[in-house]
């Protein structure tokens, strides 16, 4: 009886064994037996887990080692537990990531040496490369292509097959690609499809990759290369040459919205104002108040700053703009000469209180939000500042030309332009419709400001950097003549930007001003002049 139950319990001891055998792996297995090594305090141990979890495929691979990374992997050494604290300061399991209640006493950070912080770095770019989300995976395949590391390239052939989506696998096959031009040992088929692959891509990068491969390659691979870096040149020509009719673009609408108040002001009132540029300073430092207020009292109002100055700045800047016409320029019509030195005088007088209100160092403006950054289109670089001020310009531009025509200020101004005394005797109040035109003009200046402010300094001499320009494009566009001035800004941002790389921004301006005296000698009213009885007088 008693070997009887001695066989039973020893057949049932055997069963909890094989049981305890086949459930084991089910609870727990390489990877978990990995972060479990993180409570050893082993920078050996820690090392191992690193490359075990990185190689696992776990999901929860991607959020342990980026932990570990930034301090946030805690290990409890007394319950071999590992957790993970969330960048809202929850606390959760890291092998399940189940929330925990609370941490044990005895977690600590799990420590990290300047050998490891290298090897979570690389394990970090290798996970990355297999994250869910896309774009971290084309920047993951892009830090790779400028630092090719062998290491990677089993990982990347493994993302290659699974990836569906064609931009990041081109990314992947651009650093594969680059991986094996590093290779000593590649085959000559695989570098000459790596070579197919640089050619794909086209930029600066991929050209110096091939510039640099060694002389000592196979002829096949030295054809390939040389037929490549001829390819990539010409399109990276082709593209400088649309670059630079970008460029040409965002300068032009600058000149455009600081040139179009002063072409309604020269246009309808022939004033020389020397002071513009000061009305598009005061609209920038409208800007920088508004941000000031804005940061200390309502921050959360910071991306709508812009929105908030625009109607500000042109509501004080022309406002300044009539209380001058009102109380100097009235008395100098009919004298360009004292109206040009007294505008000149008084943009002095303006300069010098911005420099005793804001004193004479830069003031800084902030971009918003929507205005930061950039974005590619193949080889084209447009960042988001220059573009908005693209689109604000030609909104500003087509509404002054539906209020020109189809307001009855618009009628009136378009009237004193083309025959004063006759607009006069038609019972036109031409000195209101100087006061007010003047006030448009000034206005348009500050809200022009408002959008210098981004890319430029917003110092006391900022109007003094685009008055000069502003009177060549409107001289040269035709004087009062909005379409010559958006076309004559047009050509001279063009003309600037292309002959820039060619003979340096110094004799670049002195070409074009040079090229506008000549001008002007064939066309003295510019290429759209204006008709009507007192223009052509």
């Amino acid at each position: 009886m008693s070997l009887n139950v001695l066989a039973r319990a020893r057949v049932f001891v055997l069963a909890l064994i094989l049981a305890a055998g086949f459930s084991l792996p089910a609870l727990a297995g390489p990877f978990e037996d990995a972060v479990t090594q993180f409570t050893n305090d082993s920078f050996a141990d820690t090392q191992e887990a690193v490359g075990i979890i990185a190689t696992s495929g776990n999901p929860r691979a991607f959020a342990i080692i980026s932990a570990l990374q930034d301090g946030r992997l805690l290990a409890d050494p007394a319950s071999k537990k590992v957790f993970i604290k969330t960048a809202d300061g929850k606390i959760e399991d890291a092998i399940t990531g189940g929330p925990v209640a609370s941490l044990p006493a005895s977690a600590d950070a799990v420590r990290l040496n300047n050998r490891l912080r290298g090897v979570v770095s690389a394990a970090l770019g290798g996970l990355t490369l297999l994250s869910p989300d896309p774009a971290a995976r084309i920047a993951a395949a892009q830090s790779v292509f400028k630092s090719p590391d062998e290491a990677f390239l089993p990982v990347i052939e493994k993302a290659l097959t699974t990836e569906k989506i064609a931009a990041v696998k081109d990314a992947f096959l651009q650093a594969k690609a680059a991986i094996i031009l590093q290779k000593t040992d590649a085959s000559e088929a695989d570098k000459v499809d790596a070579i197919a692959a640089m050619r794909s891509r086209g930029d600066q990068d991929a050209l110096a990759m091939l510039s640099g491969l060694g002389s000592d390659q196979p002829p096949a691979v030295t054809r390939a290369a040389s037929a490549a870096i001829s390819s990539i040149n010409n399109r990276l020509a082709i593209w400088g040459v649309v670059q630079n009719a970008w460029y040409g673009v965002s300068l032009g609408s600058v000149l455009l919205l600081a040139a179009i108040g002063l072409a309604i002001t020269f246009g309808v009132m022939g004033v020389i104002n020397m002071a513009h540029g000061e009305m598009v300073m005061i609209g920038a430092y409208v800007t920088f108040v508004v941000q000031e207020v804005i940061r200390t009292s309502y921050p959360g109002l910071f991306d709508y700053s812009l929105v908030i100055a625009l109607p500000l700045a042109f509501l004080v800047a022309g406002a300044i703009g009539v209380v001058i016409e009102r109380t100097i320029i009235r008395f100098l019509y009919g004298r360009p000469l004292e109206t040009l030195l007294a505008t000149w005088g008084l943009s002095l007088v303006l300069q010098q209180a911005v420099r005793t209100i804001f004193g004479p160092t830069n003031r800084e403006v902030g971009n918003p939000s929507w205005m930061s950054g950039s974005f590619d289109i193949g080889q084209l670089s447009i960042t988001y500042n220059r573009l908005w001020i693209v689109v604000f310009t030609i909104a500003v531009f087509f509404v002054l030309q539906a209020m020109l025509r189809f307001t009855s200020l618009g009628l009136e101004m378009r009237a004193v332009t083309q025959n004063r005394r006759m607009a006069a005797s038609m019972g036109i109040a031409t000195s209101r419709v100087d006061a007010l035109t003047f006030g448009l003009g000034s206005g348009i200046a500050g809200i022009a400001g408002v959008a210098l402010s981004q890319i430029d300094n917003v110092s006391p001499n900022l109007g003094q950097s685009y008055i000069i320009d502003s009177f060549m494009v409107v001289v040269f566009g035709g004087v009062g003549n909005l379409w010559g001035t958006l076309v004559g800004a047009l050509t001279l941002g063009m003309a600037n930007k292309f002959l820039e790389p060619v003979a340096g921004a110094v004799l670049a301006k002195i070409a074009i001003l040079v090229l506008i005296i000549l001008f002007i000698q064939k066309r003295p009213r510019g290429l759209f002049a204006l008709k009507g009885r007192s223009v052509e007088a």
